[in-house]
């Protein structure tokens, strides 16, 4: 009896379950491998167009992000930017001339009229020196000259004979122009005289 039992559960039983517990196994593998790439692609796809959704979304909000905070940003940090370095910029620029005129003025009031005043007085001085030294030397050479020349000329003269008569007390020759210029008249002259 125990062998039939063993038989009979064996054989009938196990096969049985084995072939039901196999056969359900199987279906359920073919259910599945028909079910899987049906789901899979399902799944895929609502994965993926979630995905895309969800990127979309986020591009667009981040857009909009942009779009409004971008004019924002460039108008606060930009123009605060730009006219905090332009100021600094004129701000240096204007040191940097008040520097130039400052040493200007100082040039200006220091430096150029000692300058000035240096090379006026040394001109000055040497225009002096030279006035003074040509006019010595003029009136001792050329007027004094020309003076006694003129004077004697004019006193021997024809017109001032008569005068020159009455400074030398002596007769001169009636032909005086002849006369005149003459070693004979200069010996003649210089002897009265003494």
């Amino acid at each position: 009896m125990l062998i039939y039992l063993l038989t009979y559960l064996l054989l009938t039983y196990l096969l049985t379950y084995l072939l039901i517990y196999l056969l359900t196994y199987l279906l359920y593998l073919l259910t599945l491998l028909t079910y899987l790439p049906t789901y899979l692609l399902t799944y895929l796809f609502t994965y993926l167009l979630y995905l895309l959704i969800y990127l979309l979304t986020y591009l667009l909000t981040y857009l909009l992000y942009l779009l409004t905070y971008l004019p924002t940003y460039l108008l606060n940090y930009l123009l605060t930017y730009l006219l905090t370095y332009l100021f600094t910029y004129l701000l240096t620029l204007l040191t940097s001339l008040l520097t130039l005129l400052t040493y200007l003025f100082t040039y200006l009031l220091t430096y150029l009229p000692t300058y000035l005043l240096t090379y006026l007085l040394t001109y000055f001085t040497y225009l002096l020196i030279y006035l003074l030294t040509y006019l010595v030397t003029y009136l001792l050479t050329y007027l004094l000259t020309y003076l006694l020349t003129y004077l004697l000329t004019y006193l021997l003269t024809p017109w001032s004979r008569v005068l020159l008569e009455k400074l030398t007390g002596c007769q001169l020759v009636k032909k005086f122009p002849v006369f005149y210029g003459t070693r004979r008249f200069i010996a003649t002259f210089t002897s009265k005289v003494k």
